[in-house]
């Protein structure tokens, strides 16, 4: 019996490499032959050739029957898919020649398939899983991977039950084409019920189950999240548990057990949790640290004896800090790159209370050798070296790193969650080159906007270049349509109101006026008229009819300089500005009536402002504030034997004067997660030298609505929107004016608090949604100015990026407050925008 089971050990494999075969050839074990040919029988459209390709044997090779090599062959020929059956047998010629005969049965081919029972979204996932084609060979194999491939896709979104059916139906012109219908049974998403903890005695139900992101109860409280169980995320979020328990100084704990029930398509969760003991810090000792003493690193580190142990607290305050004031970032801001701290714990007493010794290997500091750039395929080099901190022969400083990485985002030419960085350290030489890495991304933008206010359809058209080359304009080769690459910046818009008013608008700036120094330049040019109704008026008891008429030019140019104090995030820009105005028999709008003739505004602005916003698009953190100040030559100083008080309207105005004063700020604060607190606020202040002249009719503070349904920058107003409140409904409202004849106002304030949270932040399309609360009011002298008595609105809205056509917004904000003497409240008033941000 014995020696039976030892031959059929060893025979066994030869049995199974011939089981399949039609006669009985195949009975001696071991012979070897040389192939004199292969012949092929059976269903099947594959020649000699392939079959020997796939077998990897040849004609006149001499082979041994049964052999390895033979059953290599024959499972190759399996792995193919191509057949549904396959059978080997030999034809002998003589002791020495042997013929194959190999008998072949062709796997069904695929005619087409379908789904049933499944959204339209599905079945596109599905298809490019499947990687399904007419004319595939389809085997039992396949279709069973395939009803695995379905079943695994909707579990994982959810479908703990379903189960996919696959009936196969022959062709009715071809029986070896088939046609494959997959439906679903039992297709209900799970959703789970309760979660229930057990043995959390230090941390309650509630908070465990807010940090478990992707494992959501179902009930109100989770209304805008999906509840599903999804065995991936179930995993990850007990982790997260785990992490939230070792947060909190319990560092033993562990998940003990977890079940799940499932009944009526709804499944309960039960975790049990063992909490362990509660850990304490408690001496922190330093060693190896000559560059800096132990009370300085202690202070930095900011634990305590007796704080609560928390390792990922201890890991940030030593490597990667948000706010960048870590140890790691202490020595590295001072060349260190191969600075290294290990916190090696040493005891721990009676009272949990952990002992740490925290072991720095200082090293040498690293200069910088070789910087370079990976990725600009638009922007020329030397716009992107101009703005690197980190230059070769200087010391390596991870400050300077992470500013340079700001300054490529703040251009606007670089997709921002792919910048990079790559250090590449030689720790022989104590050198470090590095190479930064960048992505286009379109900069160009289209700006169209159309809206309804006061009567009249409004309507903007415009487009900015914001990386022009005007030195690749002789170079037609470097056109892409247009010449791209110096970060130069044209725009080129058109803006109407109604059939009455038109204007245009050219800018060109250039942010390195020469190229060495980041001095900006800004050239503009505009022109506007506008000619509204006709009016009567009564002269000497006649009624003639008059045509208004306003003609506007202006010009500016502008100097900018980045300054270097207080710190480099500071700007200071000089612009001298230059409007004239020629009006004819002029009526409305807050302008003296029938005033005629030509008026000037000859300026100058200076504007200081700081800017640390890293990503424009959507900011998490940093601020912006501005102050400037815009001011005449005081022209009456020059004329004290004028009698302004009783002086005409056209003779008072002809050369304009006044200062004005504006200054705003801007702050972004991250809440939780992607969610962003953006406040602000703004002030608007204008007056005059000569009371006897007054503040001038132009340049007036215009407050409420959008900025765009205001219309237009008729005599130089300045327009301030206002969420909430409807255009040209103007919020302190002066008992000497009708509403179509309000002069806008020399004082304003503005506040605004906007809650934004992201949709998308795909730098091709940017999505986020937000709420906000406002409050504005303008006053007719800074005397009556009260701060904080404003028109309050509430809303929400969303703000779509794209970087052809920039911001698009719609907002819908309910105003609180009364805007005129009807006493009317503002209510629901909804503002669009394209091109424009609040």
């Amino acid at each position: 019996m014995k020696l039976f089971k030892l031959l059929l050990t060893i025979l066994f494999p030869y049995f199974i490499v011939f089981g399949q075969t039609r006669n009985n050839d195949f009975q001696q074990i071991g012979q070897q032959y040389i192939l004199g040919d292969i012949q092929l029988s059976g269903d099947h459209n594959i020649d000699k050739k392939s079959i020997l390709k796939l077998m990897d044997i040849s004609i006149g090779q001499k082979i041994t029957i049964p052999s390895e090599e033979i059953t290599n062959g024959l499972k190759n020929l399996w792995k193919q898919d191509l057949f549904s059956d396959i059978q080997i047998s030999k034809i002998q010629k003589d002791n020495k020649i042997i013929i194959l005969d190999i008998y072949l049965e062709s796997s069904l081919s695929l005619l087409k398939f379908k789904f049933n029972g499944m959204k339209k979204s599905d079945e596109e996932n599905i298809r490019e899983r499947l990687s399904f084609f007419p004319g595939m060979a389809i085997s039992q194999n396949i279709i069973n991977n395939s009803k695995q491939t379905i079943e695994k896709y909707f579990i994982e979104k959810g479908f703990l039950n379903t189960k996919c059916i696959i009936t196969t139906t022959p062709d009715s012109t071809n029986k070896r084409k088939v046609i494959l219908d997959f439906s679903l049974e039992n297709n209900n998403r799970i959703k789970i019920t309760k979660i229930n903890f057990t043995g959390n005695n230090n941390i309650k139900s509630s908070k465990l189950k807010k940090v478990m992101k992707d494992t959501r109860e179902t009930g109100l409280r989770y209304l805008l999240s999906t509840s599903k169980f999804i065995k991936e995320n179930f995993s990850s979020d007990l982790n997260n548990i785990i992490n939230l328990y070792r947060q909190k100084g319990f560092r033993d704990a562990y998940i003990v057990n977890q079940n799940t029930s499932i009944e009526n398509e709804l499944i309960t969760l039960n975790i049990t949790i063992d909490e362990g003991e509660k850990y304490f810090f408690g001496n922190i000792d330093w060693l190896g640290n000559t560059k800096y003493d132990s009370e300085k690193l202690s202070k930095i580190l900011g634990i305590k004896y007796g704080d609560v142990f928390d390792e990922t607290l201890l890991d940030s305050r030593l490597n990667m800090s948000v706010n960048g004031d870590d140890i790691s970032a202490l020595y590295m801001d001072d060349g260190y790159l191969f600075f290294q701290v290990n916190p090696v714990e040493t005891s721990i007493n009676e009272n949990n209370f952990i002992n740490l010794e925290m072991q720095i290997k200082e090293g040498n500091q690293a200069t910088i050798k070789n910087v370079t750039v990976k990725g600009n395929t638009k922007t020329n080099d030397h716009v992107i070296i101009r703005e690197i901190r980190s230059l070769p022969g200087e010391l390596f400083k991870r400050s300077d790193i992470i500013r340079t990485q700001e300054e490529f985002n703040r251009l606007g030419f670089f997709n921002p969650e792919a910048l990079g960085v790559n250090p590449m350290p030689d720790p022989e030489t104590g050198n470090v080159d590095i190479e930064y890495i960048v992505e286009e991304k379109p900069a160009d933008q289209i700006e169209m906007s159309g809206g309804y206010g006061a009567g009249r359809f409004v309507g903007q058209i415009g487009v900015s270049f914001n990386n022009f080359s005007t030195k690749g304009i002789k170079d037609m080769s470097t056109w892409s349509p247009l010449p791209t690459g110096d970060g130069q910046k044209i725009q080129l818009q058109a803006q109407f109101y109604g059939t009455a008013y038109q204007t245009y608008r050219v800018l060109f700036q250039e942010p390195w006026l020469g190229g060495k120094k980041p001095n900006s330049f800004t050239s503009s040019f505009f022109y506007s008229q506008n000619t509204p109704t006709q009016y009567t008026s009564v002269v000497e008891n006649d009624t003639i009819s008059l045509q208004s008429r306003m003609e506007m030019i202006g010009f500016s140019i502008g100097l900018g300089k980045r300054l270097k104090w207080p710190d480099d995030y500071f700007t200071l820009h000089n612009t001298f500005n230059i409007n004239r105005y020629d009006t004819e028999e002029w009526m409305g709008g807050g302008i003296p009536q029938g005033l005629n003739g030509i008026q000037t505004d000859v300026n100058i602005a200076s504007t200081l402002k700081r800017n640390s916003v890293f990503n424009p698009i959507y900011p998490r953190s940093g601020s912006t504030f501005s102050i400037g100040l815009e001011l005449t030559p005081p022209y009456s100083l020059f004329s004290s034997n004028k009698d302004y008080a009783n002086m005409d309207d056209n003779k008072k105005f002809k050369l304009l004067e006044y200062y004005k004063i504006k200054t705003s700020g801007e702050w972004y604060s991250s809440i939780v997660g992607n969610l962003v607190l953006k406040t602000r606020f703004e002030f608007g202040f204008m007056s005059s030298y000569n009371n006897d002249i007054g503040i001038p009719p132009f340049g007036r503070f215009y407050v409420g609505g959008d900025i765009l349904s205001h219309g237009y920058s008729l005599f130089g107003r300045e327009n301030v929107s206002v969420r909430g409140y409807d255009s040209q409904y103007l919020l302190s409202y002066p008992n000497s004016y009708i509403l179509s004849d309000y002069p806008g106002m020399p004082v304003y304030s503005k506040y605004v608090f906007e809650f934004r949270y992201p949709i998308s932040l795909n730098p091709t399309t940017t999505i986020y949604a937000l709420c906000f609360a406002e409050g504005a009011n303008a006053w007719e002298d800074i005397n009556y100015f009260k701060p904080f008595e404003v028109k309050r609105s509430l809303g929400v809205g969303l703000r779509i990026f794209m970087p052809m056509f920039g911001v698009m917004g719609i907002d819908f904000g309910y105003g609180f407050d009364t805007v005129d003497q009807t006493g009317t409240k503002s209510g629901w008033v909804p503002q669009f925008t394209i091109g424009q941000q609040f």
